[in-house]
């Protein structure tokens, strides 16, 4: 049965990194009421076991559920969405969509077969990833790079703060690889959300032009077509302007953090 309400949005994340996924929703499904749930409490989360993960994004994600009612999750979290969304899904009957490495079409948009696959040090030594490079990857030689401060350095520069060309360079570098033939990397798939909001830093950091995979566009995607499913119209309603974001540790933005907020429509909404 077709909804006249507008449809509404939970995305998730251990930090700011799902605003490089919020972007893109906002253009594929312009009219959803968002609430962007930030368990920056707990980030990192690639330093958790995984049984401490997926008991915490439960906890956080179940509570958030109860709270705004949402029509569809979004976790837009690689870690996350690697470990946890069989619990979500068997403890919740809202649809789920997750992030995981663009494998496949990272493969198919390369030409000289070096990709690499830039996530964090958990993502990329899980087995799921694994499994995706063994069933996708067909003749691509994937490489996989977990970069320990990658993450942290998009905070950091997102709540305006200064990092260097030469650290962001030094975690990427590892991407690039040059084989005897001549053959160069020319394509890296950005497996945190965190990685596309350094886009910039990224490519002028890099010895030679590749192109930068972000997941997002899919993501956004698939969750207007989760929505159409359930029979609201999707991008074709009135933009909402704003949004509520939740930070579990309760803080308050410094101003440039506050400035970037606003920039993607969000507010800030009572933790408690």
């Amino acid at each position: 049965m077709p909804h006249s309400a507008p449809p509404r949005l939970l995305v998730f994340d251990s930090g700011l990194g799902g605003l490089s996924v919020l972007g893109a929703l906002r253009q594929a499904v312009p009219e959803a009421a968002i609430t962007y749930l930030a368990d920056d409490a707990c980030f990192p989360y690639g330093v958790l076991a995984d049984e401490a993960l997926i008991a915490r994004v439960c906890e956080v994600v179940g509570e958030a559920i109860d709270k705004v009612g949402p029509d569809a999750v979004v976790i837009a979290c690689n870690t996350a969405s690697t470990a946890v969304l069989p619990s979500l899904r068997a403890a919740h009957s809202v649809p789920f969509i997750g992030t995981v490495p663009a494998v496949k079409p990272a493969a198919q948009l390369s030409h000289t077969g070096l990709v690499s696959v830039l996530g964090t040090p958990a993502t990329v030594h899980r087995d799921y990833t694994h499994a995706l490079i063994s069933e996708f990857a067909g003749t691509a030689q994937p490489t996989l790079i977990g970069a320990k401060r990658l993450a942290a350095l998009s905070e950091t520069v997102m709540a305006g703060g200064e990092v260097a060309d030469a650290d962001i360079a030094a975690e990427i570098a590892p991407c690039f690889v040059e084989t005897a033939d001549g053959r160069r990397t020319d394509v890296i798939a950005l497996a945190c959300t965190h990685y596309p909001l350094l886009l910039d830093r990224l490519e002028r950091s890099a010895p030679w032009p590749v192109t930068w995979l972000d997941p997002a566009p899919a993501i956004a995607r698939r969750t207007a077509n989760v929505l159409a499913g359930q029979g609201y119209a999707v991008g074709v309603g009135t933009a909402r302007s704003q949004g509520g974001i939740i930070f579990t540790s309760g803080k308050v933005p410094s101003p440039a953090l506050m400035r970037v907020l606003t920039n993607y429509g969000l507010t800030l909404a009572n933790a408690g």
